[in-house]
């Protein structure tokens, strides 16, 4: 799977926890659709800031600027979703924040599969996205699994972040007894 195919992949996957969010049954399943949504777009983040925005800003004209909306996208859903994730099963306020993160990544979303990444593609030859895919499924089994809105953005500082980040997660993780993925 190249490299745009597996974001969009991802991109069907949040679409799709959301519709779960919103016909579970209970307080725990809704719980666990939060936890799920906030692993997966931490992640999800953290390799499109890390692989995905440098080369679009190395391959598009005007990539800088673009790449720079994108990240004050990201900025504010790891802010909501650090809100989320600091709530516990029946929060009254679980809901509307839910809503505003469906909104925020619905806007996100669009706005890269219709501009930002068939512009990426047509600069790229298949054998880079291609490449570039392998290495992003690769780098998701280790990349963060929650929110950092306080941690670098960008390489290279986000390089040397990153990963102390995700053992910091996944150590949380464990001991709150989340599920490992």
């Amino acid at each position: 799977m190249d490299a745009i195919e597996l974001l969009r992949h991802d991109h069907r996957m949040i679409e799709q926890l959301f519709r779960d969010y919103r016909s579970a049954a209970s307080d725990a399943q809704r719980r666990a659709v939060v936890e799920t949504l906030v692993r997966e777009l931490s992640k999800h983040a953290a390799l499109e800031e890390l692989m995905v925005y440098p080369l679009a800003r190395r391959v598009l004209p005007d990539g800088g600027g673009e790449i720079q909306e994108h990240l004050a996208q990201h900025q504010a859903v790891k802010e909501t979703l650090l809100a989320l994730d600091k709530l516990s099963a029946g929060d009254e306020r679980t809901d509307d924040l839910m809503e505003h993160l469906r909104r925020e990544i619905g806007e996100h979303v669009r706005e890269e599969e219709d501009e930002l990444l068939p512009r990426v593609r047509a600069a790229v030859d298949q054998k880079e996205l291609d490449e570039l895919g392998q290495l992003l499924a690769q780098a998701k089994q280790a990349a963060p699994t929650r929110p950092h809105p306080n941690a670098p953005d960008q390489p290279p500082a986000l390089t040397l972040v990153g990963p102390v980040a995700a053992a910091y997660d996944r150590l949380r993780n464990r001991l709150q007894g989340r599920p490992r993925t």
